[in-house]
C-alpha cells in the first residue's frame, strides 16, 4: 500500500512550525486528524475540524449530536483522504481548539510510491505550542516569558509547563504514533 504525503504549517506565527508526514493511502480524515495531533505533540484534547475549501460550508470532524452548529459537519472516520486528495497541491485548513483558534494549513505533496502501513513523520521545525497557552498572544508571551528565565512569572510558566521550553527544538525520529481507531472508540465512549 502506497502513502500519501502531507506537509502541515501552523498559520501566523514565525518562524513557522511545520511537519511532514506520510499516512497510509487507506486513511480517513480522523486517521489524519490523529496522525497531526501526534507529529506536533497537541493532545487532543479539543475540537477539531477540516475545512473543505471546495465544498461551502462544510466541515469534517466531530459532528454535534444535537445538530447545533450551522455548518455541516461529516464525520471524519467516514470520509477518506483519497477521495479528496485527488493531486498534488490540495490545500485545506485544519482547526484545532476553537478556544486557542490554531489554524493549521494541510498540503498533500503527492502519493509516495512505498509501502506505508502506519504513519511516519519524515522531518519538522521547531516544536509545538503548549495545549491551553492562549493562542498564537499567549504562545509569544510565553516564548518572551520561558527565554528570559527569570522573574516571578517565569517561575509561573515553568511550574505551569513543568520544564523548560525550547521553540526550537523538534525531533522527528522521537514522534509516537497512536493507533488512530483506538482514539476512536474511546472518543465514542465518553
Amino acid at each position: 500500500m502506497n502513502g500519501m504525503q502531507f506537509k502541515i504549517t501552523l498559520r501566523d506565527i514565525k518562524p513557522p512550525i511545520w511537519r511532514r508526514i506520510i499516512v497510509p493511502e487507506i486513511y480517513s480524515f480522523w486517521d489524519l486528524h490523529v496522525a497531526i495531533q501526534d507529529s506536533f505533540g497537541w493532545l487532543d484534547c479539543h475540537l477539531h475540524a477540516f475545512e473543505l475549501k471546495d465544498i461551502a460550508r462544510t466541515q469534517i470532524g466531530i459532528p454535534d449530536p444535537d445538530g447545533g452548529d450551522l455548518t455541516e459537519m461529516k464525520p471524519g472516520w467516514k470520509i477518506k483522504l483519497k477521495k479528496h486528495f485527488t493531486k498534488e497541491g490540495i490545500k485545506l485548513k485544519y482547526l484545532y481548539d476553537f478556544g486557542d483558534g490554531w489554524e493549521h494549513d494541510v498540503e498533500f505533496e503527492g502519493i509516495v510510491d512505498k509501502e506505508t502501513w502506519a504513519p511516519v513523520c519524515v522531518e519538522g521545525k521547531r516544536a509545538c505550542p503548549p495545549e491551553d497557552c492562549g493562542g498564537i498572544g499567549g504562545y509569544e508571551d510565553f516564548c518572551r516569558i520561558m527565554k528570559a528565565k527569570k522573574g516571578n512569572k517565569y517561575k509561573e510558566m515553568k511550574e505551569w509547563y513543568g520544564e523548560d521550553y525550547d521553540p526550537e527544538k523538534f525531533d522527528a525520529d522521537k514522534v509516537k504514533f497512536d493507533n488512530p481507531q483506538t482514539r476512536l472508540e474511546q472518543m465514542q465512549e465518553n
